[in-house]
């Protein structure tokens, strides 16, 4: 089917912010999107990546806590060992619906009814590409699988979800088809997944309006990063009418990760006004437990939990921020249990040297200023970092004539004078 939004309707989109003339927001049709994370499934499909029984009841527990109302648990089919975990987080009996992904085939089924989950996205190719060339099939003996193993799992007591894999390079005539189908024979929901990551924001967005305006099934986006997108793509998705999402912690996932939940969580809250459930507070120690278990560390700039993230030095953003945090922030680091921290570098001003050498108890004198900030300037250059509290005292008793202090102890807890001499 072709998507029918002409270039005037998204004019009139982009003037009035509105996607049709509703006078509404799509994302507004769901006040609450639901959370099916997959951090324990796709997350750990990173290669590399193997949790433990006791890491993944970890991260059960931990999301769990976070308000986290889904969880994609594991693969029946890898075998008894995988299945014994699911068991055991099942047996947990959180507060939350467990899921199981497997193929549309007897025996991934058969596998499942071994774990206890409640749900199972059964998933199979919907593009050309991988029918043919993955599966050896054709559309019909796709659907008639649909038919035989939807309402096969339904009497062995499972919701289904059926996973549309390979979606985004599918027909989408086709795509409506199987949806139909699938909700004929008993499906609830309907997993759209970007399997390579090939999609866009604009594209996802009419997509899952078209999607939606056909059907009452709940509509579920599987976003891939290749691109970078996937986060993007995630909040298109709703704003195009999807009920769920899927994310991981941190972004884990095949090759460039998926949508990471901590991106989800804050930006479907203060973008969209759309909540999730999930506690923004416990996202850090999520992540940190996440990159513990799979060995991954975030980079220092990761969106919401990188550890630079609300570090800030360019002389023009810290004085802004002393004046009113609001001048250079767009997310508050408190909702997160975190705040601001300000460092001196290449870019630095007075204000934030003197702001730094007061949290040291030295109150700087005007000639002081200038010749601290190039002391600053030539470490940073040379050492690629930000000196530390010890080094930054250092420079302040070689600026006041003493030889450089050979610290035996820590010295961020020695009282110093404002004229420098150690007591």
């Amino acid at each position: 089917m072709m998507i029918n939004n002409s270039l005037d309707n998204r004019r009139n989109d982009a003037m009035t912010g509105c996607p049709d003339n509703s006078g509404k927001y799509s994302a507004t049709r769901w006040k609450q999107v639901v959370i099916d994370d997959t951090t324990l499934r796709d997350g750990e499909q990173s290669a590399g990546i193997a949790f433990t029984v006791e890491e993944k009841i970890a991260i059960a527990q931990g999301l769990a806590a976070a308000g986290v109302p889904e969880l994609e648990i594991g693969i029946p089919a890898m075998g008894e060992e995988e299945q014994y975990t699911m068991r055991a987080i099942v047996d947990l009996r959180l507060p939350l619906k467990l899921l199981g992904w497997c193929r549309l085939v007897d025996a991934d089924l058969a596998a499942a009814k071994n774990t206890g989950v409640a749900m199972i996205d059964l998933s199979v190719p919907v593009s050309d590409q991988q029918i043919r060339h993955k599966l050896g099939r054709t559309r019909k003996e796709v659907l008639k699988d649909i038919k035989r193993l939807i309402p096969k799992a339904l009497d062995a007591g499972f919701e289904v979800c059926l996973g549309c894999e390979d979606a985004s390079r599918a027909d989408l005539n086709y795509v409506q088809i199987v949806m139909e189908t699938a909700q004929n024979v008993g499906a609830r929901r309907i997993r759209f997944a970007d399997t390579v990551g090939i999609m866009e924001p604009f594209s996802v967005a009419d997509i899952f309006r078209m999607l939606r305006e056909g059907s009452d099934l709940e509509l579920e986006m599987h976003a891939h990063n290749d691109f970078g997108l996937a986060s993007a793509n995630t909040m298109a998705a709703v704003y195009g009418g999807a009920t769920h999402i899927n994310t991981t912690v941190n972004g884990l996932g095949e090759r460039a990760g998926n949508a990471p939940l901590e991106e989800a969580v804050v930006a479907l809250r203060h973008l969209y006004q759309v909540e999730t459930g999930v506690d923004s507070g416990r996202l850090m120690a999520l992540s940190d437990l996440v990159q513990r278990a799979s060995g991954r560390d975030v980079g220092w700039q990761k969106s919401v939990v990188g550890e630079g993230v609300f570090t800030h030095e360019a002389g023009i953003h810290v004085d802004g921020l002393i004046k009113d945090p609001r001048n250079y922030q767009g997310l508050d680091p408190a909702e997160l249990g975190r705040s601001h921290s300000l460092v001196l570098g290449k870019h630095s001003g007075g204000r934030t040297i003197r702001h730094c050498y007061t949290e040291l108890g030295i109150e700087l004198q005007v000639w002081q200023v200038d010749p601290l900030l190039q002391m600053v300037r030539t470490f940073t250059s040379q050492y690629k970092r930000v000196p530390q509290h010890s080094e930054l005292h250092n420079f302040y008793l070689q600026l006041c004539d003493f030889e450089p202090l050979v610290l035996q102890r820590d010295v961020s807890k020695t009282p110093i004078t404002k004229g420098g001499r150690v007591q």
